[in-house]
């Protein structure tokens, strides 16, 4: 009997790792900026391009690098990104390297803590998809207003107005992939291990 029991939790300890491997295999890592991260782009429409051409979803994470003794990362409300406003953030990061995890579906905003950085365009929305079923819809009033364009660029386009869905971006393929979008295969192929590892140990 005593056996049996011991059997019985080293299966559920496997099937408690098993799970967590799995929910971590779907997760992504992504670096905002990319190899220049969190600084001043040289754009106005440079991190704007950058979430476009991710799908986020939740689970995954966005990494923030940047010089801590220099620059800051905010998590603001939607007034307060359109405006640069730096006063009364929902979150305040400055130790240099922040990973910060998107947990629920919709817009997050994010700014430099510093302002004058922000009025140059060093700020970030990313539009986090529904759950894994994608049983929820966006609307255009959660979308920010676009920056203004400096001088000698052209405008952006005006926003569409009504409701719609947005259709997630394509996966990207083997060489637009980053190192930290890499590791998914990796997750994956330990999660396929752990299933089969687990099936093993309760099929005896």
């Amino acid at each position: 009997m005593a056996l049996n029991l011991k059997n019985m939790t080293y299966r559920g300890c496997c099937l408690l790792c098993l799970v967590i491997i799995v929910n971590k295999a779907y997760a992504r890592d992504f670096t905002v900026g990319g190899a220049k991260g969190w600084t001043v782009p040289s754009g106005s429409q440079v991190y704007g391009q950058w979430a476009e051409q991710s799908r986020f979803q939740i689970g995954d994470s966005l990494l923030f690098v940047y010089q801590p003794n220099q620059d800051s990362v905010l998590q603001v409300t939607r007034d307060a990104y359109d405006s640069c406003n730096t006063d009364s953030p929902t979150a305040k990061f400055a130790d240099g390297k922040t990973s910060f995890t998107l947990n629920h579906s919709g817009p997050y905003y994010f700014i430099s803590g510093n302002k004058d950085n922000c009025k140059k365009n060093e700020k970030l929305v990313v539009i986090v998809m529904a759950d894994r079923s994608g049983n929820n819809n966006t609307t255009p009033s959660s979308l920010p207003s676009p920056a203004p364009a400096p001088s000698g660029e052209s405008a952006p386009s005006p926003p569409v107005s009504g409701t719609f869905e947005m259709s997630p971006a394509p996966m990207p393929t083997t060489s637009q992939e980053t190192p930290n979008n890499a590791a998914t295969s990796s997750s994956f192929a330990a999660a396929f291990l752990g299933a089969a590892l687990a099936s093993t140990l309760f099929l005896q």
